[in-house]
């Protein structure tokens, strides 16, 4: 089943906002701060995210990014090659990633690890080029165009650059630690590959993506309980001229409506992790300003559905639910403060939103 639908504009409103670690610029390093944080620099304040691997699926990557969007400014530090020996995995960065992060009007600084140790057959604990992270900063500080704009003028001008960097950090990585990696020569492919010309980039990531929903739509997840196992293909497609290639985990179909169904589920706790939730919720972004959805290229409307599955929980409830039926689910698993402020606040960004989201038993 293949559902296609369109993003003309995002409009969603962060309620589950966490409140980041202020740092001043001045004295600033990036391997350093937590993995999303805010930076205040003179009159200037903005938001700041860093992902460990330029793969999307590797270190709950929307999670960091989900906690700068309710900065007017907010920038992610993504590395444009991650590799970790020639026994680990070697990830570049995809085209969908770039285009997704310039919808949700996020800043991507292309960075490169220039230190790393040996630990095993592998290298690990890889340090970003700080200096560069910096002075990348500063000129985003003073861009007064969009993320957008700035997203694909880094990619026209600079990307060859920073593989070009990342493959002599890699190659003095290599000598200082001893540990043998994948071959260089592939920094050289890749850029060959994506050229110098962003529809190149876009066809061959595209290329790249479709093949990983594919092996997706085939392969069932260990984090998902749902009460079908019936995946989708869904493909977005937006004004930006960026594609995104998801799976999602489960739809419910009638004549006249797609619901699009995120689970996320958990065995050994009452609800799955924060983490969890708000990589579902980045999606529900998506979802929730879908346009246009086909499904097998007949027009439908469509729901998002953020599904939390346990089990342990007694019960169900979803942000349809009457406020009383939502306090005696709350009181009958026994919730923590914590919990229950945390379930009351997925609940009302729902609400606010224009999405569901279902609370249930699952094995």
């Amino acid at each position: 089943m293949n559902i296609v639908g369109k993003i003309t504009g995002i409009k969603y409103k962060i309620l589950l906002a966490e409140e980041l670690k202020e740092l001043n610029l001045t004295d600033f390093n990036i391997n350093e701060s937590p993995s999303a944080c805010s930076i205040l620099d003179g009159n200037h304040i903005f938001a700041i995210s860093k992902w460990v691997s330029p793969k999307r699926t590797r270190s709950y990557p929307f999670e960091r990014v989900f906690n700068t969007l309710h900065f007017s400014k907010k920038i992610t530090v993504i590395p444009a090659v991650k590799d970790e020996g020639a026994q680990g995995d070697r990830d570049f960065i995809q085209w969908d990633t770039v285009s997704l992060m310039s919808l949700l009007d996020v800043f991507v600084i292309f960075a490169y690890y220039d230190k790393a140790e040996k630990k095993g057959k592998k290298i690990s604990n890889q340090q970003f080029n700080n200096e560069y992270v910096i002075s990348k900063i500063k000129k985003i500080e003073q861009y007064h165009s969009s993320a957008l704009h700035w997203n694909l003028n880094e990619l026209n001008t600079n990307l060859h650059n920073i593989l070009d960097k990342a493959k002599t950090s890699y190659e003095n990585i290599e000598l200082s630690t001893g540990i043998k990696l994948h071959n260089l020569n592939g920094l050289d492919n890749f850029k060959e590959k994506i050229g110098k010309d962003i529809s190149l980039f876009m066809e061959f990531s595209r290329g790249k993506a479709e093949k990983a929903q594919l092996r997706e739509f085939v392969t069932s997840q260990p984090k998902e309980s749902l009460a079908t196992v019936s995946k989708a293909k869904v493909t977005i497609t937006n004004y930006l001229g960026g594609k995104y290639f998801l799976t999602v985990d489960e739809i419910l179909l009638s004549e006249e409506k797609v619901s699009l169904i995120e689970g996320k589920h958990t065995k050994n706790a009452l609800l799955p992790s924060k983490g969890d939730i708000k990589d579902g919720l980045l999606k529900m972004i998506l979802y929730s300003n879908l346009a246009e959805v086909t499904v097998n290229g007949k027009e439908l409307s469509s729901e998002a559905v953020l599904c939390l599955t346990s089990s342990k929980l007694k019960g169900a409830i979803s942000s349809a639910s009457l406020e009383n039926e939502i306090a005696e689910f709350l009181a009958e698993n026994k919730f923590s403060a914590l919990q229950k402020r945390l379930i009351e606040t997925v609940i009302a960004e729902a609400r606010q939103n224009n999405f569901a989201v279902k609370l249930n038993f699952s094995k």
